[in-house]
């Protein structure tokens, strides 16, 4: 069976990365149905740079989709709403997806119908050069709560996987109707985790989620223009990071798991999201910096664990009294 093949690109401030990803996207193997650009209305550059590109030679349809809500959760779901594919593909707009993207994410929905999500290498040009390795755990929370990523060295077969990263992830659309991207996620802009919190949801909801290596794009990490910048992110930035990623973990994981990875990341942590002992041994670099992290760290894992406790009481059915007779 054929399928149909949307493609959701995600755009803020960054015309010239657009025209990488739309490029990329018409050299592809196999054309998709739709490419959708789902931007700001108040990004005049990006609107210029659309101009031209809806003048353009397109073999699929392309078609701007604005959203006045900020950040990207919201501009993911505006995508999700607006695509009309059996497939629904997506990138960022610093990634170009390699000429046989489309046609190898399409095969694979065409050849497992229990598949719900697919996601591959992003080849990462940085600083002039191909971050290149090898890695073949990938996708991996361990019991500690420790994730690996690694999806941008990952090699080896295609194989199940608990989270996908959000440069190149494609979704059934019957996997993902009744799905949206966390709106409580917190961040100015990126929100970060949300691809993790997606992805981990398809499979819970018991859909396979699948890497393959060879279903690549090349990925030109872009400046983020919000508190978490990738060469400067804020303390403010770093609570909202520990944030979603406490909550992804709390709702994710099975009960006798969320505490044992509370209690992982309390004591030890990791460099990202110290614990008392990454705090201990980062002080080596600054003790006033160390401490501030570490504070600003547990401020949002202790938000998290609320939100969550909230959100499960606020959805558990209230069983009514039993009346005296």
């Amino acid at each position: 069976m054929t399928m149909r093949v949307s493609v959701v690109v995600p755009t803020y401030r960054r015309p010239a990365d657009l025209k990488r990803c739309l490029s990329a996207l018409r050299a592809q193997t196999r054309m998709p149905d739709e490419v959708l650009v789902i931007a700001r209305p108040e990004d005049e550059a990006t609107a210029r740079r659309l101009v031209i590109e809806l003048k353009s030679a397109n073999r699929f349809a392309l078609r701007v989709i604005e959203t006045a809500a900020g950040g990207q959760v919201a501009a993911l779901n505006r995508g999700l709403e607006a695509a009309g594919g059996d497939i629904i593909a997506i990138t960022d707009d610093d990634a170009a997806p390699h000429p046989d993207w489309i046609e190898r994410i399409a095969r694979a929905f065409e050849d497992d119908e229990r598949l719900g999500a697919i996601g591959g290498r992003d080849w990462v040009h940085e600083k002039g050069r191909v971050l290149d390795g090898s890695r073949r755990e990938v996708g991996v929370i361990r019991r500690t709560g420790r994730v690996v990523g690694n999806h941008h060295l990952g090699v080896g077969p295609a194989r199940p996987v608990r989270m996908l990263k959000g440069a190149n992830m494609s979704y059934r659309r019957a996997a993902v109707s009744a799905l949206r991207f966390d709106t409580r996620l917190r961040g100015a802009g990126a929100q970060v985790h949300n691809d993790m919190a997606f992805s981990m949801s398809v499979r819970r909801a018991g859909w396979n989620v699948t890497y393959d290596p060879l279903v690549a794009v090349d990925h030109f990490p872009a400046e983020r223009f919000d508190e978490d910048r990738r060469d400067a992110q804020t303390l403010g930035a770093l609570s909202d990071a520990a944030y979603n990623f406490h909550l992804i973990l709390r709702e994710q994981l099975e009960p006798v798991d969320r505490e044992i990875v509370w209690l992982s990341y309390a004591l030890i942590g990791t460099r990202a999201y110290p614990g008392v002992l990454h705090a201990l041994i980062a002080m080596r670099g600054g003790v006033q910096r160390a401490c501030q992290r570490w504070r600003a760290v547990r401020k949002g894992a202790l938000q998290a664990r609320r939100e969550a406790r909230r959100t499960r009481d606020a959805s558990t059915p209230t069983i009514p009294a039993a009346r005296t007779l």
